[in-house]
Protein backbone atom coordinates (compact mmCIF):
# COMPACT_ATOMS: atom_id res chain seq x y z
CA UNK A 1 0.00 0.00 0.00
CA UNK A 2 1.54 3.20 -0.85
CA UNK A 3 2.10 5.95 1.56
CA UNK A 4 -0.52 8.57 2.09
CA UNK A 5 2.11 11.03 3.58
CA UNK A 6 5.49 11.28 2.97
CA UNK A 7 8.29 13.11 5.48
CA UNK A 8 11.13 15.20 4.11
CA UNK A 9 14.24 14.13 5.09
CA UNK A 10 14.94 16.87 7.27
CA UNK A 11 11.58 15.76 9.04
CA UNK A 12 12.83 12.53 9.51
CA UNK A 13 15.94 13.42 10.86
CA UNK A 14 15.20 16.80 13.28
CA UNK A 15 13.75 16.05 16.48
CA UNK A 16 9.81 16.40 16.74
CA UNK A 17 8.59 19.50 16.22
CA UNK A 18 5.05 18.97 17.96
CA UNK A 19 3.37 16.16 19.41
CA UNK A 20 -0.33 14.91 20.29
CA UNK A 21 -1.84 12.60 23.09
CA UNK A 22 -3.05 9.15 20.93
CA UNK A 23 -6.59 7.68 22.31
CA UNK A 24 -6.40 3.95 20.58
CA UNK A 25 -9.17 3.49 18.45
CA UNK A 26 -10.23 0.46 16.55
CA UNK A 27 -12.51 2.61 13.99
CA UNK A 28 -10.28 5.84 13.59
CA UNK A 29 -7.12 6.15 12.58
CA UNK A 30 -4.81 9.17 14.04
CA UNK A 31 -5.81 12.75 13.27
CA UNK A 32 -1.89 12.84 11.80
CA UNK A 33 0.87 10.98 11.01
CA UNK A 34 3.08 10.10 13.85
CA UNK A 35 6.85 9.95 13.29
CA UNK A 36 7.03 8.26 16.27
CA UNK A 37 5.30 6.76 19.43
CA UNK A 38 5.97 7.46 22.95
CA UNK A 39 4.71 4.98 25.69
CA UNK A 40 4.64 6.06 28.76
CA UNK A 41 3.11 3.16 30.57
CA UNK A 42 4.30 -0.17 29.15
CA UNK A 43 2.72 -3.08 27.18
CA UNK A 44 1.52 -3.89 23.69
CA UNK A 45 0.73 -1.98 20.66
CA UNK A 46 -0.99 -2.66 18.35
CA UNK A 47 -0.70 -0.02 15.62
CA UNK A 48 -0.80 0.42 11.36
CA UNK A 49 2.34 1.91 9.87
CA UNK A 50 2.56 4.85 7.80
CA UNK A 51 2.88 1.84 4.69
CA UNK A 52 -0.36 0.55 5.33
CA UNK A 53 0.89 -2.47 7.65
CA UNK A 54 -0.53 -3.71 10.38
CA UNK A 55 2.15 -5.31 13.68
CA UNK A 56 2.26 -5.36 17.50
CA UNK A 57 4.99 -4.43 19.55
CA UNK A 58 4.63 -6.69 22.43
CA UNK A 59 5.92 -5.91 25.84
CA UNK A 60 7.35 -2.58 25.28
CA UNK A 61 8.91 -0.93 28.17
CA UNK A 62 7.15 2.40 29.99
CA UNK A 63 9.52 5.47 29.30
CA UNK A 64 10.30 3.91 25.13
CA UNK A 65 10.36 6.02 22.43
CA UNK A 66 9.51 3.67 19.06
CA UNK A 67 10.34 5.21 16.04
CA UNK A 68 8.17 3.98 13.84
CA UNK A 69 5.90 5.86 11.80
CA UNK A 70 2.04 5.42 12.34
CA UNK A 71 -1.01 5.87 11.35
CA UNK A 72 -3.09 4.35 13.57
CA UNK A 73 -3.32 2.92 17.03
CA UNK A 74 -5.57 0.09 18.02
CA UNK A 75 -7.25 -0.27 20.86
CA UNK A 76 -7.82 -4.06 20.99
CA UNK A 77 -4.68 -5.37 21.24
CA UNK A 78 -2.91 -2.22 22.63
CA UNK A 79 -2.48 -2.33 26.36
CA UNK A 80 0.52 0.30 26.73
CA UNK A 81 -0.41 3.80 27.93
CA UNK A 82 0.29 7.33 27.64
CA UNK A 83 0.61 7.24 24.20
CA UNK A 84 2.45 10.34 22.80
CA UNK A 85 2.45 10.57 18.91
CA UNK A 86 5.31 12.71 17.94
CA UNK A 87 5.44 14.87 14.40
Amino acid sequence: MPRFVQFSEAERIAPAASAFEIAPDDEAGLPQPARAVYVGLGGDLKVVTLDGETVTFRSVPGGSLLPVQVRKVFAAGTTAGALVGLR
